[in-house]
Order: structure tokens, then sequence, then C-alpha cells
């Protein structure tokens, strides 16, 4: 009568242990790099990102890239969520005196992000496009 139980116990304690370590591999913590298409089809960028999860809360920042002549300095991201495996954060940066806000937004699956950037246009209407990163071994 022993070895049932025994035998149960034992399965549901390596289930939790799975389901642990399963948890813990789906965090969106580390280095993340992809291209970041130019305007209009142009010469695309290298972009990369270093993000962390502490205790539930989501930081990081995106890391400086150049950009033609341009050194474009690294922003902290803010307003950072990760909840049922998206990702979302906000990076504000400044160029020519402007200010615009770029939000991010994307599914986590495995070593891949896969969402939308969004910004401001030159119309003023919001500019919506695809992006993927791949996180760095």
């Amino acid at each position: 009568m022993k070895t049932p139980i025994k035998s149960f116990l034992a399965f549901v304690t390596l289930c939790l242990f799975s389901a642990a370590a399963w948890a813990a591999e789906a965090s969106p913590a580390g280095t993340w790099k992809w291209t970041q298409q130019g305007r209009q089809g142009g010469q695309g960028s290298e972009r990369a990102m270093k993000l962390e999860l502490k205790d539930g809360k989501l930081t990081g920042k995106l890391l400086g890239w150049k950009m033609g002549d341009n050194d474009i300095p690294e922003s902290e991201i803010t307003g950072a969520t990760f909840k049922d495996g998206v990702v979302a954060f906000a990076v504000t940066r400044e160029f020519n005196g402007n200010t615009f806000t770029m939000k991010y937004s994307a599914k986590l699956e495995g070593d891949k992000l896969t969402g939308t950037i969004e910004s401001p246009g030159r119309d003023g209407q919001a500019m919506k496009r695809e992006w993927a990163a791949t996180r760095a071994k």
C-alpha cells in the first residue's frame, strides 16, 4: 500500500521541480540583439538591450549604437512589464532637440522575442513596425 503513495508523491515532486525549472527558463533576462531596419527600407543598424528580471520587476537598458556618423547613447527602459510571456517597455530618446518615446511589446518564446515597436510618425500618427530579437548566448 505504501508503494502507490510513494510513487504518487514522487510523481508530484517531479512535476513541481519540472514546472519550477520551466518557469526559470521563461525569463526575459539577458542580452538581446536585432537589426533595426532603416527608414523606407534603408540601411539597418544592429541594436542590443539588456534585461533583468528580479523579484518580478523587469528593468534594463537599450544599449548605444552607431547610426551613420552619429553615436546614439544607451537609454534606460521605463514602464517595463513581463506578464503572461509578454515583455513590454518604453524608451524615451532625444534627437535634434525633439523628445520622443518608442513603445516595445514582444512575446517571449524561448530565446526569441517577437512583437511590435510603436513610435511617433512624421505626420503625428503612430507608426508600428515588427521586430524580432534573439537572446545572445
